[in-house]
């Protein structure tokens, strides 16, 4: 029912994370990040383990010591797939044995990627290696890890929602939160949406660091 992989820049030190799904709402469900890491929580969710993991990792807990504490007060961790990546790139990850259809999961240098309903096994395993060989923004990389775990099979269906997010140190929220729902083709909307917030991402940045050194987009009444 779900692709994702998460990631960090080891230039930048953003992390970020990239999920797509046939369930509509997919990145508001599965889809967190901070300046600790990122983290996915998907199979049949549960958001709050998402969000007590960012927790746990800003208070300096490793990605398998924070992934530990989860399950411990989870009382349905077999219907849970998890995936965390902090920003020193240490990772971990979690299937539960009720995990649906073919699940997988790979690991790379920055970064680490599952699924579960998958076509084949080894699409985590595109995802990585596109990561890996890929360069430029942390969102940029994130998303063509999604079209290659597309291309190489993707989920077992057709999927109807995408987003990626990503995390800066040193800001409050996350500087890329983009998403496409219900639709057909959820990941090259979002490849074009990306594409689009791209190179206005850094002045609406600055609006909110230096509002007077902020350009102006010239909508009425400015």
């Amino acid at each position: 029912m779900t692709f994702s992989i998460a990631a960090v820049c080891e230039k930048t030190g953003e992390t970020g994370c990239a999920v797509s799904s046939s369930s509509i709402c997919v990145t508001s469900r599965c889809a967190f990040v901070g300046d600790g890491g990122a983290v996915l929580t998907q199979n049949v969710t549960n958001p709050s383990l998402g969000i007590k993991a960012l927790r746990l990792l800003q208070e300096g807990f490793t990605p398998q010591e924070a992934l530990d504490r989860l399950l411990l007060n989870e009382p349905y961790p077999q219907w849970r797939q998890l995936l965390i990546v902090d920003r020193y790139a240490r990772t971990a990850a979690f299937d539960g044995d009720k995990a649906l259809g073919i699940v997988g999961k790979a690991k790379g240098g920055h970064c680490i990627a599952a699924g579960n309903l998958l076509a084949k096994p080894d699409v985590p395993q595109a995802m990585v290696a596109a990561f890996e060989a890929s360069q430029g923004a942390l969102a940029e990389r994130l998303i063509k890890a999604m079209e290659a775990g597309l291309a190489a099979g993707g989920e077992a269906g057709p999927v109807y929602s995408s987003g990626v997010k990503v995390a800066r140190p040193g800001f409050g929220w996350p500087i890329v939160d983009l998403r496409i729902d219900w639709r057909d083709a959820p990941i090259n909307e979002l490849r074009l949406l990306w594409e689009q917030y791209a190179g206005q991402m850094e002045d609406y940045l600055m609006r909110a660091k230096n509002p007077n050194a902020a350009p102006s987009y010239g909508v009425p009444g400015e």
